[in-house]
């Protein structure tokens, strides 16, 4: 891991295609999880090991100075970069079908770099009102602050109603594959088409259906960003986001002068002259990430790895387990509706076909009659489901998300969501399946 294999930037724009080609069309994503990123030399470790400095050493004060004058040629300080997170870097992108990628202290800090970077005050930018509650309070109350204005469109807009709703100040779209948590599923490719007409990027969260069972980029998205503290890690030990350039968007259009005009803050660097290949992640590192510094701890992205190697077994297992768990609450009768897109029969069952046919993740969301006081006494019932501010993890836990995650929201905002006061997000784990079914049995029984 010496200062000659850092990252995809330190390479030509030629060997970068090279190496996005070879990745991208030898090895299926199975091993892509075991040996992407990191490929030990000739006696060195096996595992990726960890980097725990926060500076590297020069030969003079001269090469130091070159690196300020181009930070993507080696390390400067682990605010930027860290040859550990490099290495998680390169596999999510692989992963992904990206050029390249820069990790983020949580999902969160992913989100708001992701709008950050090509927005500032006076724009606006569009996003599907049905995404993730705490993003929906920072894209609407935070940015806002900031002068930036989130304009919401149904995730089911049609294209005339999608359409309406830019303005010549719209910069990008968001929204998520599988929504959070009304796992509402995005017709990704009719999103892209629409933005790609207005000239903007489509920016999409991807992180109920990882990589493993839906690759946006595959579909028209030009970034895409994860939670890694959800599926990614699968563990519940790190706290982290990403983002992912596809290398894909055309920033020349001229509505983007910060990508085309020289950046006072960094000598008159033009993003798209002298990083052609990646302007988009380059730009992200070189300042956003020097200014805001919310970048993961090297010992964060080494947990990452470990639970990104085995992320491929474990969406298999979730995906069918969920299916079993699904079927049996839609059979209780217990239940308003259940949502499960690879559920047949339920809400965005046909497009979870289209842009997840392997599966669509261990998450469940089913609103059970008799409302909010019914929902609160059957989770307080489970036994082997953990009540718990988290998702997506190699053990069962369940949420009330009118009571928690989307506790903030107002009534108007909770209904935009698909969220009611008996809805219940339930994310299956690996037990056994029999196992998690009879927690449900024996909590179905006290209400």
């Amino acid at each position: 891991m010496g200062k000659t294999d850092l990252t995809v930037f330190s390479m030509s724009v030629t060997n970068a295609a090279i190496y996005l080609i070879r990745r991208i069309l030898i090895m299926k994503i199975e091993t892509k999880c075991l040996h992407e990123g990191y490929t030990p030399k000739n006696g060195e470790p096996r595992v990726m090991p960890i980097v725990q400095s926060t500076t590297y050493v020069y030969d003079s004060t001269d090469d130091v100075a070159a690196v300020f004058d181009d930070p993507t040629k080696s390390l400067i300080y682990s605010r930027f970069e860290n040859p550990t997170t490099d290495c998680v870097e390169k596999k999510i992108a692989a992963l992904e079908g990206g050029v390249a990628a820069m990790c983020t202290s949580s999902g969160q800090a992913a989100s708001l770099l992701s709008i950050l970077n090509i927005c500032e005050a006076g724009d606006s930018f569009i996003a599907s009102s049905s995404i993730y509650g705490g993003t929906i309070n920072l894209f609407g109350v935070t940015l806002k602050r900031m002068g930036i204005e989130c304009i919401w469109v149904d995730h089911d807009a049609t294209e005339e109603q999608f359409n309406s709703a830019f303005k010549p100040n719209t910069k990008a779209v968001f929204g998520e594959t599988l929504a959070n948590p009304a796992l509402t599923v995005l017709d990704i490719e009719m999103w892209a088409k629409v933005a790609h007409a207005h000239g903007v990027p489509l920016i999409i969260d991807n992180t109920f259906a990882t990589p493993i069972l839906c690759r946006p980029i595959e579909w028209g998205a030009d970034i895409v960003i994860h939670s890694t503290s959800k599926y990614m890690d699968g563990h519940a030990v790190q706290v982290g986001g990403v983002i992912v350039d596809s290398g894909k968007f055309d920033w020349t259009s001229g509505k983007f002068p910060c990508m085309t005009e020289p950046d006072e803050s960094y000598h008159g660097i033009v993003y798209t002259e002298k990083y052609a290949f990646a302007p988009y992640i380059v730009k992200a590192r070189m300042q956003l990430m020097r200014d805001f510094g919310c970048y993961p701890a090297a010992n964060s992205s080494f947990l990452l790895n470990l639970g990104l190697e085995t992320l491929a077994v474990r969406m298999k297992q979730y995906c069918e387990n969920a299916l079993t768990v699904a079927k049996y609450i839609q059979d209780t009768g217990k239940a308003e509706f259940v949502t499960y897109p690879a559920l047949e029969g339920s809400k965005g069952h046909e497009l979870a076909k289209k842009y997840l046919p392997n599966g669509t993740s261990g998450v469940i969301s089913f609103s059970i009659k008799g409302g909010r006081d019914t929902a609160v006494k059957f989770m307080d019932s489970l036994k082997l489901a953990s009540n718990e501010v988290h998702v997506a993890d190699i053990r069962t836990c369940v949420l009330h998300p009118a009571s928690a995650t989307h506790r903030q929201l107002t009534d108007e905002q909770l209904v935009a969501a698909g969220i009611d006061g008996g809805l219940i997000r339930f994310s299956v784990g690996l037990e056994n399946v029999e196992d998690i079914i009879a927690d449900l049995e024996g909590a179905f029984a006290k209400i």
